[in-house]
């Protein structure tokens, strides 16, 4: 399956939790817990790019599977990374944050992230 298209935040787990433990401050937490997130995925072949639009906050990362590459984390912090594929899933490590990307099925997104014990699990459909 493809990830390639457009996919609205459906709802997520453990947002401010996850938000505080990596350093969103409590204002940015408050105005981003209902907004809903629209990412949007362009896969061809190993070449990624992923725009994830929040409010007003739009975070593009562009990457090759298995080739090193600079990547732009929730913070803003742009910070060195090795995406995996699995199957059907996208895995990297950044700054000890572990986030696995799942294509569920053909129009479901599941992305969690964890840090620190904590889990942040955000579910998204295809648009």
């Amino acid at each position: 399956m493809s990830f390639s298209g457009k996919y609205q935040l459906e709802s997520h787990e453990n947002f401010e939790a996850f938000m505080k433990v990596v350093g969103i401050p409590d204002e940015l937490i408050q105005k981003g817990k209902d907004l809903k997130s629209i990412s949007e995925i362009e896969e061809t072949g190993d070449d990624f790019k992923v725009t994830v639009t929040t409010g007003s906050n739009v975070i593009t990362n562009c990457f090759t599977i298995g080739k090193e590459t600079e990547l732009q984390t929730l913070t803003g912090e742009k910070v060195k990374g090795v995406v995996v594929r699995d199957g059907n899933k996208l895995k990297v490590s950044l700054k000890g944050i572990e986030s696995v990307t799942e294509l569920t099925d053909a129009n479901t997104i599941v992305n969690t992230m964890s840090v620190g014990g904590i889990v942040y699990k955000r579910i998204s459909k295809r648009m």
